[in-house]
């Protein structure tokens, strides 16, 4: 549907939406800080040390310990110089038990199998888990997580756009963080609603902010976004877009995935994105007249790939910067957007963080 309402648009109106990406792009969305950040905390994981009965990935390995590291480098995490047990229980120098970790509860979003989870349980210690997945998978973590004596596991089945956290008993009172790995499109933004209960004056509610204490969601599948959803409408109208503007935007994403990132791309850092515009915009003016006399089906066919990747890079990085825009106006104590892993390892690579003070 996305598709066919671009293709439906005139040359004229597409090449004016394209020109205007670039420059709300160039206006706001200065140059996203990369945070590749692999804790020693994990490398029980990262050297693939880790029970051969689990799963094991190395790309995904890789994502699930930067963004662990980014949340220890938040301050979210303590950092451990600490081990594990046989039983995946932390304990300090001598081989004792800790009495107790900073953030003791964690709810992951969209968890799947829950290998983010294990993986913070192995490495960091926590005592109570949360799984939230409308899904129903097998091999799941859930009976390695069962295996840990000090460790309750509780899993919701529930569309998170369906769950209430104040409802939910065992979070009563609780200070917890919330993490995921796999909130395609919408799922991000009624991730942040879940967690932030939002008033009409834009502020959290007093019993949220007694309770969340960190989030790092890892963004991804921006083409699957919705207008319904999206956290910041008014982002999207004060830079002169609209509802049809952002689902064309939430279609071009779909141009930076399908690249091939294990070649040319992978060494275009920012300033070289930039130039890549420039040149492209050159060729748009010199080809402006042919191809209004075209269709748009013509018009993204003689686009270079690199073109198209770069333009849909642009518009993932505006739906994640007014997500993080709508996290700034919340009281966190600190928020930011980053790139967590390289394009190499993967294209879905941003990483939206927020905290408040421990």
């Amino acid at each position: 549907m996305k598709r066919n309402a671009v293709y439906a648009m005139s040359a004229t109106k597409f090449l004016e939406l394209i020109a205007k990406i670039k420059s709300v792009h160039s206006s706001i969305c200065s140059k996203i800080p990369e945070s590749y950040n692999i804790p020693e905390a994990c490398s029980i994981w990262t050297k693939t040390q880790v029970d051969k009965k689990v799963p094991y990935q190395e790309k995904h390995a890789l994502q699930q310990a930067s963004i662990l590291g980014n949340l220890e480098e938040f301050g979210v995490l303590k950092k451990s110089g600490s081990t594990c047990n046989a039983r995946g229980e932390q304990c300090d120098s001598n081989g004792e038990l800790e009495k107790d970790s900073d953030i003791s509860t964690v709810v992951e979003f969209g968890a799947g199998r829950g290998y983010l989870t294990q993986m913070l349980a192995d490495c960091y210690g926590i005592k109570k888990v949360l799984l939230v997945e409308r899904k129903s998978y097998k091999l799941k973590a859930d009976r390695s997580l069962r295996q840990k004596e000090s460790l309750i596991l509780e899993r919701l089945r529930i569309d998170i756009e369906d769950l209430n956290l104040n409802a939910v008993e065992s979070l009563q009172g609780v200070g917890y963080m919330a993490i995921g790995k796999h909130l395609c499109g919408p799922a991000t933004d009624m991730t942040l609603r879940c967690c932030i209960n939002e008033h009409s004056d834009g502020h959290m509610s007093e019993a949220a902010s007694s309770y969340l204490r960190g989030l790092a969601i890892a963004t991804c599948c921006h083409h699957l976004c919705q207008w319904k959803s999206y956290i910041n409408k008014k982002y999207i109208y004060d830079m002169g877009l609209g509802k049809e503007d952002f689902n064309a935007i939430t279609w071009f994403t779909s141009w930076a995935v399908d690249a091939d990132h294990g070649s040319e791309l992978s060494a275009v850092d920012s300033s070289a994105q930039f130039e890549i515009v420039r040149r492209s915009e050159k060729k748009e003016v010199a080809c402006m007249e042919s191809e209004i006399l075209s269709g748009v089906g013509d018009i993204v066919r003689n686009m270079e790939a690199i073109d198209r990747a770069v333009l849909g890079f642009m518009c993932k990085d505006i739906i994640d910067i007014g997500r993080l825009m709508w996290v700034k106006q919340q009281r966190f104590v600190q928020s930011d957007l980053l790139k967590y892993v390289p394009l190499c390892v993967s294209p879905e690579n941003r990483l939206l963080l927020a905290a408040y003070s421990i």
